[in-house]
């Protein structure tokens, strides 16, 4: 019998520097038992900084320089916690993150990079962008190159640092923006003084030829919303103002007692704080003052390995720590705005479109690393296996978490045809309704339940799409939630980590139904082999409440989230789906609907809310409760960023088959975007049938709180029957 191995120590990296990249990849193809590994980030990729100004220049699309943190992490077994970490509590062994619970850790290991934001100077922040961090650099660049594109900006450009950095972004700028461009280099001492005399050379003659103009020994005093003035009067006008001249670590990490220089970790030769044994540091954020080296990639990248290795002994308590060596030179390649680069290496100068060949290779070699993540093979099978097993596992897809994990509709039916109708007078609701309904005084209430399994490995980000999940049969009932039982199955781990891990369930508990007026009063916890979710929840109502089976025809449908978390998380699984569209389906799987509910329910004929069984199965049985028809246009249902994509390249949740066979009385045209009216959804929203005359003042008011409400069809006359429109 295979023995679940528990739990018993948490590994946390802070940022996704390319170090922690390479880390993450390595661990995925031999990961250590008992390990939880966490990774928090603010962001869902990370940019690779040796193609920025190749994607500044134009000759990169931006999904070539990104590292893809979702699907790394999924590679490596970690959980992803998008947020940004703001300070450690070395004595307690948590980090910081504003917004949910602290993260407990017992190693931790920091790679978060570095920032070119100059504060000081005035009016860099409001009028300006630092070239790094380099994913809100490339955001902010692209906005402004379309805008010239469409004539909307003049393409005048200053940049604010005359080193290395700046001249290559300068040179990249001025290919992209073209010859009418003006780009100016401002630098407040000489330029280009850490390379050798031959490079610099030929860099000054790329910046001459380019028409580039280069103004050194000019401090910048100020920046102004169309340009930057200096301290000897002169002004330079600019549209697009990028600050490459300092770079300096997060200010939070003088608030942790870690011995720093210059705001940058000390590190020992085993890339351990000088102050903490238990926290790692890496890439450009670590000091190696035994060796001092400029902030350069390649020392990160070579980091990597050693700091894997020493990672795993702090983990095991097994083996001996190595030391990082780093080199004393490295061969710089420095592209000059087209597909021509400048060598600078042991004072030799090269120069010529050759170099950028070679560089380019280099570039797409190591970024092939994250975009083309090992696939891992699952243990073979036994050879013996009871009848149907090889069926079952032949389907081809693991089991999806959320509501892609539920019983399908037919089945479900069917197993809950034999139940009776509730016998006692104060139960007015009987299987099948979205809740239990109850008489309770004058007023009514309602009683759901629903659970999880785990689509996530954050406990927290879990529990609240949890609680907002369960308390979705209560809001679609017109009911404000009143009571919350959880019901937490936690996989085998230590005792310490069973108690960090439930911390972070109940906080989100309290959070996810305090916000609606609700208490968490108990539940029930137990070990199992994986991480289940789930709440029982009660609500009150002071009126009737809003039931399946009020459709009117003539009514209007609206719908209040889009939909594709089911194929996005199941791409999620499978290491296919983006990592910013699986940002925004958690983003939107954690929006409540409270709100929403108590804007529509006063006018709803009838409601749900979409969860496992797809738009399609949940508006059937509406039209089936209410006896009506409907029609729906395809083009007006609003869907997540990704969905269609995704659904066309074959993705989907393992119910979607099940929820597709059981419409049987529907009318619609096959198509990736026709699939997604069964995709089942976790935390989905709430489908309404309202009079026609009040829909879109409704969903006018759905917008002013921040919703995102679409009128998708009508209600008809007729036998239950969906028509769907293209």
């Amino acid at each position: 019998m295979q023995v679940q191995i528990p739990l018993t120590r948490d590994l946390v990296m802070i940022g996704g520097g390319h170090t922690h990249a390479l880390v993450l990849r390595m661990w995925g193809m031999r990961p250590i038992p008992g390990v939880r590994l966490t990774l928090i980030s603010p962001d869902p990729t990370a940019a690779y900084s040796g193609m920025l100004p190749g994607h500044v220049a134009g000759l990169y699309p931006r999904e070539t320089l990104e590292i893809d943190l979702v699907q790394l992490a999924r590679h490596a077994g970690a959980r992803l916690i998008l947020g940004r970490a703001t300070g450690i509590d070395r004595e307690a062994r948590r980090i910081l993150v504003p917004g949910r619970p602290d993260v407990a850790y017992d190693i931790a290991s920091i790679d978060i990079g570095i920032t070119s934001d100059m504060p000081s100077l005035p009016g860099f922040r409001d009028h300006a962008v630092p070239a790094k961090p380099l994913d809100a650099f490339a955001d902010a660049w692209a906005v402004f190159a379309g805008r010239v594109a469409r004539g909307r900006a003049v393409p005048a450009v200053a940049v604010i640092g005359g080193g290395v950095a700046g001249v290559e972004l300068a040179l990249a700028a001025r290919h992209r923006l073209g010859p009418g461009a003006e780009v100016t280099v401002i630098e407040r001492g000489a330029a280009l003084a850490l390379i050798g005399g031959g490079a610099r050379r030929a860099l000054l003659g790329h910046l001459g030829r380019a028409g580039i103009a280069l103004l050194e020994h000019a401090p910048v005093v100020t920046v102004e919303a169309d340009g930057v003035r200096l301290a000897d009067g002169r002004r330079v006008p600019s549209a697009f103002t990028l600050g490459a001249a300092a770079t300096r670590p997060q200010a939070w990490l003088g608030e942790t007692g870690l011995r720093l220089t210059d705001g940058f970790v000390n590190v020992t030769r085993t890339l351990q704080s000088e102050a903490d044994p238990m926290i790692f540091a890496a890439g450009d954020i670590a000091h190696m003052g035994y060796a001092p080296r400029p902030k350069a990639g390649v020392y990160a990248v070579r980091q990597a390995p050693v700091l894997l290795h020493n990672l795993g002994v702090a983990l095991t308590g097994t083996g001996s720590l190595r030391h990082y060596r780093p080199q004393k030179d490295y061969l710089k390649l420095i592209s000059t705005g087209g597909k021509g680069a400048v060598a600078d290496k042991w004072r030799l100068p090269l120069d010529g479109a050759w170099l950028w060949r070679w560089k380019d290779r280099i570039d797409r070699k190591f970024m092939a690393r994250f975009h083309e993540l090992p696939r891992m093979t699952a243990d073979p099978l036994p050879a013996i296996l009871a009848a149907g097993v090889a069926d079952e596992i032949g389907k081809g897809k693991p089991l999806c978490g959320g509501c892609g994990a539920k019983v399908g509709q037919a089945d479900l039916k069917a197993a809950l045809a034999a139940l009776p109708r509730p016998a006692r007078p104060d139960v007015l609701s009987g299987p099948g309704d979205d809740a239990a309904v109850l008489t309770h005084g004058k007023g009514h209430q309602v009683i759901t339940t629903d659970h999880v399994r785990a689509f996530t490995e954050d406990p927290y980000l879990l529990a609240k799409i949890t609680a907002i999940h369960a308390m979705g049969d209560v809001w679609s009932m017109g009911a404000r939630p009143q009571a919350a039982l959880a019901q937490v199955i936690l996989p085998r781990m230590s005792p310490r980590l069973q108690t960090e891990t439930l911390r972070e369930i109940m906080a989100a508990a309290a959070e996810a139904f305090g916000a609606e007026g609700a208490d968490v009063v108990g539940g029930h916890t137990s070990l199992g082999a994986e991480l289940t979710v789930g709440f029982t929840v009660t609500g009150l109502a002071a009126h009737a409440p809003v039931a399946q089976t009020g459709a009117k025809p003539g009514d209007w449908l609206i719908l209040t989230k889009p939909l594709g978390t089911g194929v996005l998380l199941a791409a999620e699984m499978a290491g296919a789906a983006p990592g910013a569209s699986v940002a925004g389906a958690l983003a939107s799987m954690c929006r409540p609907q409270g709100h929403a509910a108590r804007l529509i329910a006063p006018h709803a004929h009838a409601m749900t809310d979409i969860t496992g069984f797809g738009l399609a199965g949940h508006l059937l049985a509406m039209l089936d409760a209410s006896g009506v028809a409907a029609r729906i246009s395809l083009s007006h249902v609003p869907l997540l960023p990704g969905a269609e994509a995704l659904a066309a390249a074959g993705h989907g949740s393992t119910l979607l088959p099940a929820n597709r066979g059981a419409m049987t009385r529907m009318f619609l045209t096959e198509s990736p975007r026709a699939d997604l009216l069964f995709d089942p959804q976790t935390a989905g929203g709430l489908l309404a049938a309202v009079p026609a005359a009040v829909a879109l003042d409704l969903a006018h008011r759905l917008r002013a709180i921040g919703e995102s409400p679409a009128i998708i069809g009508e209600v008809l006359a007729g036998a239950p029957f969906l028509t769907v429109e293209d």
